[in-house]
């Protein structure tokens, strides 16, 4: 295999402190080994994730921080001992690189929940002790484990949210069954993450239910996500007539809620997953006891999960709602991420801008 050990050779673009304000940087990528996949980057989606960690939020940033964890490409290279990719074939990286591969979870390939800590695409430490460096670059080392087969019919633009927010909300609705035609299902919150919990219970055969604070959203829920239902979450009568009639809600706020109302929808024995951060998470506990509703919290996917995902968009034609932009433009998507002023995901053109 080709080493990349001359000088500073990925071009990215990174963080140098907390104001989080991105530009070009020149660094090095270790050296790939023989179970390494060396990819060149050619899309790499815009999460939340790339604020918290270019602004410090969590006050653990390692600057320079080259953000992204959402990342499709094509093999240029591959280690001896790589046996599922060759060169050229298209793959996605995700939210982390590597993990213990020994505990229970990794045993189970529910790598994202390693007892060791996985290691993330960015911001963590690598094998080589170095810092890792994320998606907003020219290419990417990564032990084939962590890497993911994207057909070739499926565009690796629309790929790349798929191995964040796509998983994020995949994961917990195969884990909690909600894949059963006939049911019901909730949405809150509209976003990167929601939007794609539409298209998934669309898929599953559920009837769907979007929640929103705000009425202008209606269209797009209903004509353009294809959702059953569209209720404003602060009109006290439309959500009283859902009463106890949801079999699940997949949360994907972030913003600070009531969850008392919504729970109240749940039929008995319902479940409400948590994929979203709000600041506190508070209700009545009679909301979960008279019900007996379960709440549930849920974070990204194993390997197995997340190729099973893939392979279900490309089978169903499944898509995120993308807005493709040059790296260029970095700094004002992630203002909009801030915003909430995106439809539904921004993708970074890495191939085409990053020269």
């Amino acid at each position: 295999m080709g080493s990349h050990n001359s000088g500073e050779d990925c071009l990215g673009w990174a963080a140098r402190d907390s104001s989080g304000f991105l530009s070009p940087y020149k660094f090095n990528r270790r050296v790939p080994g023989d179970d390494d996949v060396s990819i060149t980057i050619t899309h790499c989606g815009v999460c939340y994730a790339d604020v918290v960690w270019t602004r410090n939020k969590l006050g653990d940033s390692k600057y320079p921080l080259v953000p992204g964890h959402e990342i499709a490409g094509i093999v240029k290279n591959v280690g001896a001992n790589v046996q599922r990719f060759k060169v050229g074939d298209h793959v996605g990286v995700g939210t982390y690189v590597n993990s213990c591969r020994q505990c229970e979870y990794c045993e189970d390939c529910q790598e994202v929940s390693c007892t060791s800590g996985c290691t993330h695409t960015f911001n963590s430490i690598d094998v080589d002790g170095t810092v890792t460096k994320g998606g907003y670059s020219n290419y990417i080392v990564v032990h084939e484990r962590y890497c993911y087969k994207i057909p070739d019919n499926y565009p690796l633009a629309s790929a790349a949210p798929l191995l964040c927010a796509g998983i994020t909300v995949y994961s917990p609705m195969i884990r909690h069954n909600m894949n059963q035609p006939g049911k019901s299902l909730g949405v809150i919150g509209l976003g990167g993450l929601g939007h794609l919990a539409v298209k998934f219970g669309k898929a599953f055969g559920l009837n769907v239910t979007v929640f929103s604070t705000s009425i202008s959203k209606k269209e797009e829920a209903l004509g353009v996500l294809g959702a059953d239902k569209f209720v404003v979450s602060s009109d006290n009568k439309q959500m009283e007539s859902l009463s106890k009639s949801l079999d699940f809600i997949i949360d994907a706020a972030s913003g600070d809620h009531p969850f008392d109302p919504y729970m109240s929808t749940l039929k008995t024995g319902g479940v409400m997953v948590l994929v979203g951060f709000p600041s506190q998470v508070k209700f009545n506990p009679a909301s979960l006891i008279l019900g007996m509703r379960t709440i549930s919290g849920s974070v990204t996917g194993g390997t197995k999960l997340t190729q099973e995902m893939i392979d279900f968009c490309a089978a169903h034609g499944i898509y995120p709602n993308i807005e493709v932009i040059p790296i260029q433009y970095s700094n004002e998507a992630i203002e909009r991420v801030m915003k909430k002023d995106v439809k539904y995901r921004f993708v970074i053109d890495i191939e085409g801008s990053l020269k």
